[in-house]
């Protein structure tokens, strides 16, 4: 395994990277505080992601409709649909999620971690800058929720 990547509340550890897979996937283990979320709707625009409950429960949210993961649930998202996720619950939360191809690698969460700050709110354009230059598109109103769906 990688080094865990700290990006804000959540823990980040690579198991394996498209620099091992030859571009093929990556895959990582997400480690979420109760009562945290990614701050950042998005989309990917050139990959898939497959998530997988190891304990604790996640809400995601993809196109609009509210799906739990538990320990043992999958939940496969495709391609362009908007999604984000949060643990709403009072009790840590881990999943292992595998986006094909891999595409991002562990300098995304690097990138993207070096926006977060302890005195100071996220820097949110800055996390989007950088999900932009790895495919992966901020969602910043309904319209492009509704509109990535079509």
């Amino acid at each position: 395994m990688h080094e865990t990547i700290r990006v804000g509340q959540m823990n980040v550890t690579f198991i394996t990277s498209r620099h091992e897979t030859q571009d093929s996937l990556d895959c990582f283990e997400v480690t979420i505080p109760p009562l945290a979320s990614v701050i950042v709707p998005h989309i990917h625009r050139d990959h898939d992601e497959t998530i997988i409950g190891v304990n604790g429960i996640i809400t995601w949210t993809v196109s609009g409709q509210q799906i739990l993961v538990g320990p043992g649930d999958r939940l496969f998202i495709e391609r362009g649909a908007p999604h984000f996720f949060g643990n709403l619950h009072d009790t840590v939360a881990r999943y292992v999620c595998v986006h094909t191809p891999g595409l991002i690698g562990p300098e995304f969460y690097q990138e993207v971690a070096q926006h977060y700050h302890t005195d100071a709110p996220p820097d949110v354009a800055g996390i989007s800058a950088v999900m932009s230059r790895y495919g992966v598109t901020p969602v910043t109103h309904n319209r492009q929720l509704t509109a990535a769906k079509l």
